[in-house]
C-alpha cells in the first residue's frame, strides 16, 4: 500500500506529519510518497494552502493535521482486503 504526502520543505505543519506517519509506517508497512507542490505548478494550485495533504489515492484522509483515527480506518481497511 501507498500513501501520499502534499508537502512543503518549510513549512513545519508538513515535517510534523511526516515524522508523525512513521509509527504507522512501522506497524503497517505502507510506502509513503511524498511531493513538494512547489515543484509542481498543478500541485501548487490544486494543495496550495492545503498543505499538509495526506491522500490514499485520490481520497484524502486528511490535512494540515494528521487525523489518526481516520488514518488507522483507512489502513485497517485495507489490510482486510
Amino acid at each position: 500500500m501507498k500513501l501520499t504526502l502534499m508537502f512543503r520543505e518549510y513549512c513545519s505543519l508538513c515535517h510534523k506529519m511526516r515524522d508523525a506517519l512513521q509509527p504507522y509506517r512501522e506497524i503497517y508497512g505502507f510506502d509513503l510518497e511524498i511531493f513538494d507542490v512547489d515543484d509542481d505548478p498543478l500541485l501548487e494550485e490544486k494543495y496550495n494552502e492545503l498543505v499538509p495533504v495526506l491522500l490514499h489515492g485520490e481520497t484524502e484522509i486528511c490535512h494540515w493535521f494528521l487525523d489518526a483515527e481516520k488514518l488507522e480506518a483507512c489502513l485497517k481497511e485495507q489490510a482486510g482486503k
